[in-house]
């Protein structure tokens, strides 16, 4: 725990706070504070997980990191909320199946096992235990699996449908408006049109198709897994929209006759 002192120390001064300010911020003394910043004391893990809450750093880099080394853009995405591999630069853990060919397959998760994939969806048995389905009509070169949608938020996809995502490495990658298939801390999996703020606010924005929901931002490091949206399976068959096409029928109608006067 030798880099916690000087990490502190570092992300004190760029907030300009004393250190009798920050230990207010944190619960502590300032004498503490001091004993850890010059390390001669260790902060226990509640210590910790304050320190790491309040400066959005992973308790990992806190630890084992020599903040002082990091660049300063680095530092300002820190400094952003975006302690988080947003970019897909190391590799994410990612559980998957195969079958007896090695070949990736695609897993559902079923509606009786949408509340357990926050937690289980990086463990090896838990994945194994989803039902698996076949598309194969979907590229081989990405990695592909269904997720259960409640609600009416995303029409036309409807209540009960499971929605297939293609994994995404680099949340930054996606075009504002993204279909999106996003596993969060507190909302477990959501489908929603992700716009990023990750640069700006360290925040990805979500929004429905249906306006009566809110958009809202949910913080980089509270998002566990991206899945960029691919197609959807329901039993229901969509009403069409029998009054929209007739409007751009007959506004493509009057766009012709208005083409032939102007001809005349």
């Amino acid at each position: 725990m030798k880099a916690i002192g000087g990490n502190l120390k570092v992300l004190r001064k760029r907030k300009r706070l004393s250190q009798e300010q920050l230990a207010g911020e944190l619960s502590l003394t300032r004498s503490t504070l001091s004993a850890y910043e010059n390390r001669t004391a260790e902060p226990n893990i509640s210590a910790l997980l304050r320190i790491s809450d309040y400066f959005s750093v992973s308790i990992d880099r806190l630890l084992r990191q020599d903040i002082s080394q990091l660049s300063e853009q680095q530092l300002s995405e820190i400094e952003r909320g975006l302690d988080v591999d947003v970019y897909g630069r190391q590799l994410r853990i990612l559980t998957t199946a195969v079958n007896q060919s090695d070949e990736e397959l695609i897993e559902m998760v079923p509606e009786s096992a949408k509340a357990g994939y926050t937690t289980g969806y990086a463990d090896p048995e838990y994945v194994r235990s989803l039902p698996m389905l076949s598309l194969p009509h979907l590229s081989k070169n990405k990695k592909y699996r269904a997720f259960p949608i409640s609600g009416d938020s995303m029409p036309p996809v409807s209540d009960g449908s499971h929605v297939v995502g293609a994994y995404v490495q680099d949340w930054t990658s996606l075009p504002n408006g993204t279909p999106c298939i996003v596993v969060t801390h507190d909302d477990g999996i959501v489908f929603k049109k992700l716009y990023n703020h990750l640069n700006e606010r360290g925040t990805i924005r979500l929004v429905s198709t249906n306006p009566a929901y809110e958009p809202y931002e949910v913080p980089a490091n509270e998002v566990f897994e991206v899945w960029q949206f691919v197609q959807y399976l329901s039993d229901d068959l969509p009403e069409p929209n029998l009054e929209k096409d007739v409007i751009a029928t007959t506004l493509l109608r009057l766009q012709q006759e208005v083409d032939a006067l102007k001809r005349k």
